[in-house]
């Protein structure tokens, strides 16, 4: 196919409220920045639908910027849905156009997301997991968008009956970055693995985060194939 014949790029924007006296945890901005992936993907709003549709049939691109103050309040005018998580919120809006940004977005800050973490708390029993790769430093924004594929390629990755079950409990989930034998045993469970594009940060082809459905002792896989994107 040539490049003329390819359907125009699309890319789900993302915004972290970062503010200076009081910014998000890093750990709460990835778990906001999944779960608002999530909910954007389900959406039932039929103009938000075609955008989803148009945008996942392509590459899953997804770009996170931060705002502040009268930015944020900007921010939060555009037609898009907040996700709270913790000490962090994160808006997610409808996929747009590569080069057809929403100006009050496009002016955002996009590079050197960086924010820090106290000490993580283990997640309850049974919470489905974004594993981040063990061996890839990622900054604060690139980790969430990391985040955001591995939690939208589990949900395509389950069976049906269960993605609903999720779904309907508001997709609870915890992001960690794994040890290797968590990352090694997800992998070997079949969960799906996101091998970055390497347009920012990390070599192209890199493993970055997969996921981890809880799995009940005896019980068969939920997943109804392995995804690797």
């Amino acid at each position: 196919m040539d490049a003329e014949d390819l359907p125009p790029e699309r890319v789900l924007p993302l915004v972290v409220r970062v503010e200076r006296t009081e910014p998000p945890t890093r750990t709460d901005a990835l778990e906001a920045a999944a779960r608002a992936v999530l909910l954007m993907v389900t959406t039932d709003e039929p103009e938000w639908r075609a955008a989803v549709e148009a945008w996942r049939g392509n590459r899953i691109r997804k770009v996170v910027r931060r705002a502040r103050g009268a930015e944020w309040r900007r921010a939060t005018e555009l037609p898009g849905l907040t996700v709270t998580s913790g000490s962090a919120q994160v808006r997610v809006y409808p996929p747009v156009l590569l080069d057809a940004w929403p100006r009050d977005l496009a002016r955002l800050q996009v590079s050197g997301i960086e924010l820090d973490d106290p000490a993580i708390p283990e997640p309850p029993p049974g919470t489905p997991l974004v594993l981040l790769a063990p061996d890839v430093r990622m900054s604060a924004g690139k980790a969430m968008a990391q985040a955001g594929h591995a939690a939208q390629l589990g949900l395509w990755s389950l069976d049906p009956a269960v993605a609903a079950d999720w779904a309907a409990g508001g997709f609870p989930l915890a992001v960690r970055v794994a040890s290797r034998g968590q990352w090694d045993a997800a992998v070997r469970a079949g969960g799906p693995v996101v091998h970055d594009a390497g347009f920012t940060e990390v070599t192209p082809g890199s493993a970055t985060a997969t996921f981890a459905w809880p799995q009940k002792s005896g019980a068969s896989s939920t997943y109804r194939r392995p995804i690797r994107r």
